[in-house]
């Protein structure tokens, strides 16, 4: 039997085999009956998950059994590979697109499965260096279990009969030096849940997906790269006009540090968090500036165009919606239209043709006015 425990606790995991599909059949209905009882009333239904489902994730090794206590406690799948239905998705982006990934699926659990989903979130941690993840729009339990596992937002699929699920992914950076990601993950991250939404939690954590990807891609050290995305939003908290020298300042002060970089690399990456501006007339002064300002720029038309819109409800609550449309269209036009200031740093990322299309969008004030009204209608002003 293949038993994997899990340190301080009583949960243990093992694969699935052919004798346990009835059991895994039987959590699954019991795991659908809750939904329905919770008003998800449009997630597992015509016969999904199937038992040719459940054999096949068992036939490639991705099912497994979850006990407590040696008592069946649920189930879920790990698969490996590409993801069918995630080749299109639509409000959004993964924030990485080069890492090979894994995807949960599948978790069903018995009446006792309390705990569960949080186990199961940190044990497929310790073993991808992506995970992806979807569920129902109404499936609030689980979308709970997911987010509280810091997975990011990160846009709408959908699945082979056309229905919509919301999308998730989060990346574990095993190359990064381990004390170090739980130094940044308890110390340095949770100080953004207190910022606005354009400089959030989420959006630190898409920044340092699409930094590590580029950091990658450009053989720059994965340490550096993850700490310099970490900070370069701290200085928030000292206000937003410049908040880049803060961050730098934030770096440079932060004692902690010395314990994985030199006084030169410490100075590196705060010269790189502060360069990362768009509106910045000089040029980052090392390839780590240029990283962290290119993946920074994170342009995903309707999530540049929410993230304006949200800095104003934000920052300027008197406006009412005409004012709010045109300080948004100002924004837009002045950073990303044509002649804007916005300029691309690393002409081989995702944002060149991303970059593109937010133009043509801008360009298009039809277009951009439906999606205003869209966003806005949702702040009920």
């Amino acid at each position: 039997m293949n038993m994997t425990n899990v340190a301080n606790t009583d949960f243990s995991v093992r694969l699935a085999t052919e004798a346990d599909l009835p059991l895994i059949m039987a959590m699954i209905d019991h795991s659908r009956s809750l939904m329905r009882s919770r008003g998800n009333h449009t997630q597992w239904t015509g016969g999904y998950p199937s038992q040719s489902d459940v054999q096949h994730d068992i036939a490639i090794g991705a099912s497994h059994i979850v006990s407590l206590n040696r008592d069946t406690l649920g189930c879920f799948s790990l698969v490996p590979g590409v993801e069918p239905t995630y080749g299109l998705i639509v409000h959004g982006d993964w924030i990485d697109n080069t890492t090979p990934y894994s995807t949960i699926h599948r978790m069903a659990c018995l009446d006792n499965g309390h705990g569960l989903g949080r186990f199961v979130m940190r044990w497929c941690e310790n073993r991808a260096a992506s995970l992806r993840a979807d569920t129902h729009a109404d499936n609030t339990a689980m979308r709970r279990i997911i987010e509280a596992a810091d997975f990011t937002y990160c846009g709408i699929v959908f699945m082979d009969d056309g229905s919509e699920r919301v999308a998730y992914q989060k990346m574990t950076y095993p190359m990064v030096d381990s004390e170090l990601k739980q130094y940044i993950e308890a110390t340095i991250l949770p100080q953004h849940n207190q910022f606005d939404k354009a400089h959030n939690v989420s959006h630190i954590r898409t920044v340092m997906a699409r930094a590590m990807e580029l950091g990658t891609q450009l053989g720059a050290d994965p340490n550096m790269v993850y700490t310099a995305a970490a900070y370069h939003d701290t200085g928030i908290a000292y206000g937003r006009d410049e908040h880049h020298l803060h961050s730098g300042r934030i770096v440079r002060s932060d004692n902690a540090l010395c314990q994985w970089f030199s006084k030169s690399q410490i100075e590196t990456i705060a010269q790189a968090v502060e360069d990362h501006r768009a509106s910045s007339k000089r040029e980052p002064r090392s390839l780590l500036g240029k990283i962290v300002a290119e993946a920074d720029r994170d342009i995903v038309p309707e999530k540049i165009v929410r993230r304006t819109i949200e800095y104003g409800l934000n920052h300027y609550p008197e406006l009412d919606r005409e004012e709010q449309w045109q300080r948004a269209l100002s924004h837009l036009q002045e950073k990303y239209a044509e002649g804007g200031y916005m300029r691309l740093l690393i002409e081989s990322s995702r944002n060149a043709a991303q970059l593109c299309e937010l133009r043509r969008l801008i360009a298009d004030q039809s277009r951009l006015r439906t999606l205003f009204d869209a966003i806005l209608a949702e702040s009920n002003l």
